[in-house]
């Protein structure tokens, strides 16, 4: 050992015992001081998320699936945060129409991730939406069937947003796709996704929101959400961990609260700038009815574009015989505005 080497050890032996007898201070504190880390649940904020430079990848072809009517079907994939995603991508038959095919990312609601299958639920959904000539992307958000990383919820953590703004910019690479004319599809838990991706990435043209929730989360006090489907684990997954995190630290949703208000989609509503169109059963039973007439409100009092129905059977999925008029109102929104 060389003689500087001798001193530098013991210059940090002394170091370390001078920390280690200040009460209540570590060596390992001091190198990484709590001053220095990411407040809790900063990266949900809409500031975090706008400043934020969300990319998207190559679209793959993973498998040919059986065509639709008039449409190829394919399952395909891209990557989100360095995960890979997996979805369900359909592409009309006949010539790319001059600037390319209209696209809709379609980002299904909450479904337990231990039985989701891409090709599975949503199929009436996408297959009208594709018929009608645009090119769907139905995303398995993270941690679902084949996708990599952890289903953490959309209510708590950005990480689904990413995933679906990921998927438009994954989009916008295709040469049959038209960059400036994508919208997004969002039901129920992916509701609050579509709303909060389009206040942080304009080239969001248009969203349509079928029995979303959670918009001002002061509305996730006054409403809940009574999913039967929810499979409660066994241990303490990342999502309730986060959301522990978060009420821990700021307490339940209290839009006068700063951390709430900064989360809030309701009240940072001034950056959206392209149209929604909302769609709830007034018998629905999971996700109450007031969460889209409380949007639609603030819409209105914020002078947004939107549309906003509301059907008096179907439930949850607005099922038919609302189901028919639903999509043919999403259909002809999306027709209208991308």
């Amino acid at each position: 050992m060389t003689t500087r080497s001798y001193h530098l050890r013991w210059l940090w032996i002394i170091l370390v015992m001078v920390m280690l007898s200040v009460p209540g201070t570590t060596a390992a504190q001091e190198v990484t001081p709590e001053a220095t880390e990411t407040p809790v649940g900063y990266d949900l904020t809409i500031a975090a998320l706008r400043e934020r430079e969300i990319e998207g990848s190559d679209i793959l072809i993973e498998q040919a699936l059986i065509n639709g009517a008039n449409y190829s079907r394919y399952i395909a994939s891209y990557v989100s945060e360095g995960n890979k995603i997996y979805g369900l991508l359909t592409i009309p038959f006949g010539d790319v129409p001059a600037g390319g095919f209209k696209a809709i990312v379609f980002n299904h609601g909450y479904i337990p991730p231990a039985s989701y299958v891409t090709t599975e639920r949503y199929v009436a959904y996408v297959d009208l939406l594709a018929q009608s000539g645009f090119v769907v992307f139905k995303i398995d958000l993270r941690g679902h069937g084949q996708s990599e990383g952890e289903a953490i919820g959309s209510y708590f953590s950005p990480a689904y947003t990413i995933d679906a703004i990921s998927a438009l910019r994954s989009l916008q690479r295709m040469t049959i796709v038209d960059p400036d004319g994508i919208g997004m599809w969002g039901h129920s838990m992916a509701g609050n996704l579509v709303l909060r991706a389009m206040l942080v990435e304009p080239a969001v043209k248009a969203g349509v929101i079928w029995a979303g929730a959670v918009y001002s989360y002061d509305d996730f006090e006054k409403y809940a959400i009574s999913d039967t489907s929810f499979v409660p684990p066994t241990t303490e997954s990342p999502g309730r961990r986060r959301s522990r995190q978060i009420f821990e630290t700021y307490g339940r949703p209290d839009t006068t609260v700063p951390f709430w208000q900064s989360v809030s989609l309701t009240a940072n509503i001034e950056y959206l700038n392209s149209p929604v169109q909302l769609h709830h059963a007034v018998n629905d039973d999971v996700v109450n009815v007031g969460y889209s007439r409380d949007l639609a409100a603030v819409l209105q009092a914020s002078g947004k574009t939107y549309e906003s129905y509301e059907y008096d059977s179907g439930g949850h999925n607005i099922s038919p015989p609302a189901f028919d008029l639903a999509m043919r109102r999403t259909i002809a929104f999306f027709k209208a505005h991308l």
